[in-house]
């Protein structure tokens, strides 16, 4: 059990005063970076790397008391059961899911779910978080976990971490239904999570999301292409032509 203590350490990047990397963090970052990239390739297999990743990313959160986000790892572990189911099963109407943009309607309708999620978010952020730690706590108790409550710093970050919160989980429900714009979406959080990780001197995290802005503007590129070929256009080019 001790490969899963995230003070196990792998190796020690020399980056600021020295970041000790643990062998669970390297694998789960190993699988999000695969998962990303199969992801992009339109590969099925990418769902199975990415409950690897959420699974080892809840793991290391409920050690470093991050327990609102390790209850987000539970959304994110359901939506890649549903996406590797929905990748794999034709729809209602006996086709298989495609590579699409989203319709005018569907897309104002996310922008302005998002804005008023961002907002809402950024406003409550510490409560919000301070609410799931305390659900993810007491579930982990009544498993026999035995925690005490952790006493929860204010956001330093609120808008930012809203902004990330809110559209990632916005862009994983999109991917699972194979939009183009669930790239986009991605880009715009990891160019985001690299300030904010910078900004907290964590520069490995850093790293990563920037190698996850490279996978994710390639995964726009391909997807749009494919998008394309499939017959399907663009919003914008929906009203153009109308």
């Amino acid at each position: 059990m001790s490969w899963f203590d995230i003070n196990n350490t792998l190796v020690t990047i020399p980056l600021g005063a020295g970041y000790a990397m643990s062998w669970i963090e390297a694998v789960a970052t190993v699988f999000g970076l695969l998962c990303i990239w199969l992801a992009s390739q339109e590969k099925t297999i990418n769902y199975p790397f990415g409950l690897i990743n959420v699974t080892l990313f809840a793991v290391i959160f409920f050690q470093i008391q991050l327990y609102g986000l390790l209850l987000l790892q539970l959304f994110f572990f359901c939506a890649n059961v549903y996406g590797w189911y929905a990748w794999t099963h034709p729809s209602a109407a006996g086709k298989p899911l495609q590579v699409r943009w989203l319709s005018r309607r569907q897309l104002l309708v996310i922008v302005a779910l998002a804005l008023v999620g961002i907002g809402l978010l950024a406003l409550y952020i510490d409560p919000v978080f301070a609410t799931l730690a305390t659900c993810s706590v007491d579930l982990l108790n009544l498993l026999g976990a035995n925690l005490d409550m952790p006493q929860l710093q204010p956001d330093e970050f609120p808008l930012w971490d809203a902004m990330i919160t809110v559209l990632s989980l916005i862009a994983q429900v999109l991917m699972t239904r194979k939009f183009v714009e669930n790239w986009m979406l991605w880009v715009l959080v990891n160019i985001v999570s690299v300030g904010v990780y910078a900004a907290q001197g964590v520069y490995a995290m850093a790293i990563e999301y920037a190698i996850l802005t490279f996978i994710a503007a390639n995964g726009t590129r391909e997807w749009i292409a494919t998008a394309k070929a499939n017959g399907s256009r663009s919003a914008f080019t929906q009203g153009a032509s109308s």
